[in-house]
């Protein structure tokens, strides 16, 4: 059991060298030469808008964030429009910009509706008009959608900045360690505490319809797997058998998880019904079995093994079929976490004793490393594909990283106080 006390030792020594947090900040570390411009208008506002964050800022950040913009400062606009009639094409192409958002906020009672429109500059026409109403005590979540709004309209692929994070934090408290699991917007705000432990919280796993979490808590004095019931706080314990059970992951229908067991005295890969609470073996080795994921058909499954010596990514097309593996760039590649299109699959990957992001191409078997950071882990997708989150260190602090699939552009999430680890990137929803 050496490689699987190996993995957990290693996240626990590293998340205990955090300290406090509060909320998640946003910091750019590196932009994409490829990044398309596009001007975020400030939209001008008709009534008693709430305070705090602009609604055109949040959107701002939300594109930028993807790594496929790049927005324009409204310092270097030459003009602020907020509707088709205003926009005059010609001052946006000398500014470079390839496409324009403009809108107003209107409020009647405790709505405020937005009406918004996307030109491309080039082409000099709408390719986006509409409107979107929300409480007046939820403008971030307004923001989001008119964000998911402009990037399918752009790109054709869902938005996925109405999604929400899941991580764990600790500080401490009289002398005692203090585990909390918190729930954020995809950019670290709005944090809620979902749960708090003197004993480690790892793994945060969300069910398809992101009103449960999975996860592994020592609070018993040993790893054991709950489910999270969000809205209600409700906490139901589903694998305490004897030794390890740990790294939970739905399946598509969130009828069952995948998990790893020592029940039977070696690390295997099972399956649980979550209604009937039966538990089927996966794999069947004398080696560590760990860390699985579904593949994007919901049928085939990833996992981490160390079979052939070491940590490596093995793929089997259905449970219980002979594994392939899948990596072979270096002694350590571990986690994988793949895309929902079948292309790639991400993992922790270790160069020249450096821990680093990397893919590889499922149908080239090319492997890319994607980061240039030397204490990664936890990598995690986002539900269209396109961004990938995932934990390491900056300077002292422990810190989340947003990078776009490719790897071509990073922002960094620190928590404001201390550092953050286990992120968990959320599904789309309705």
């Amino acid at each position: 059991m050496g490689f699987f006390r190996l993995l957990v030792a290693t996240a626990l020594l590293i998340l205990a060298s955090a300290s406090a947090n509060a909320e998640l900040l946003i910091r750019i570390t590196e932009g994409a030469d490829s990044a398309l411009p596009i001007a975020v208008v400030p939209f001008a506002e008709n009534g008693q808008i709430p305070p705090g964050d602009k609604v055109s800022t949040i959107v701002q950040s939300d594109l930028n964030m993807s790594g496929e913009f790049r927005t324009l400062p409204p310092s270097k606009m030459l003009s602020l429009p907020s509707k088709r009639e205003e926009v005059f094409f010609r001052d946006w192409k000398m500014l470079g910009q390839r496409y324009v958002l403009v809108g107003d906020l209107s409020r009647s009672a405790d709505k405020v509706t937005a009406r918004y429109e996307l030109f491309d500059v080039n082409r000099e026409e709408r390719i986006l008009g509409e409107r979107a109403a929300a409480p007046a005590t939820n403008m971030r979540s307004l923001a989001h959608h008119i964000s998911d709004k402009v990037y399918e309209a752009i790109t054709g692929v869902q938005g996925a900045f109405s999604t929400k994070l899941a991580y764990v934090t600790l500080d401490s408290f009289n002398g005692k360690p203090r585990y909390r699991l918190q729930v954020s917007d995809v950019d670290g705000k709005r944090a809620r505490i979902r749960l708090e432990s003197e004993e480690p919280i790892l793994s945060p796993a969300w069910s398809p319809d992101g009103r449960q979490l999975a996860y592994v808590s020592f609070e018993t004095g040993k790893p054991v797997i709950f489910l999270h019931e969000l809205s209600s706080g409700k906490r139901t314990k589903i694998a305490d058998f004897p030794g390890l059970n740990s790294a939970p992951a739905w399946s598509d229908d969130g009828r069952s998880l995948l998990m790893t067991l020592s029940k039977d005295g070696n690390a295997e890969i099972y399956r649980m019904d979550l209604q009937s609470r039966q538990v089927t073996k996966v794999t069947n080795h004398w080696a560590i079995d760990t860390e699985a994921s579904w593949d994007h058909t919901g049928k085939g499954l990833f996992f981490t093994s160390d079979r052939s010596g070491g940590p490596q990514i093995y793929h089997m097309d259905r449970p219980g079929a002979e594994p392939r593996r899948i990596t072979f760039g270096s002694r350590y590649n571990a986690r994988p976490r793949p895309d929902n299109e079948g292309k790639y699959v991400y993992y922790v990957h270790q160069r020249e004793g450096a821990f680093h992001i990397a893919r590889t191409n499922l149908n080239t078997g090319e492997e890319t490393v994607l980061t240039r950071t030397q204490s990664d882990e936890s990598p995690s997708v986002s539900p269209n594909g396109r961004m990938l989150i995932y934990a390491t260190k900056q300077g002292n602090d422990s810190v989340l990283t947003v990078i776009s699939a490719d790897g071509g552009a990073a922002y960094s999430l620190p928590a404001s106080e201390g550092g953050v680890r286990e992120p968990a990137w959320g599904p789309l929803v309705k």
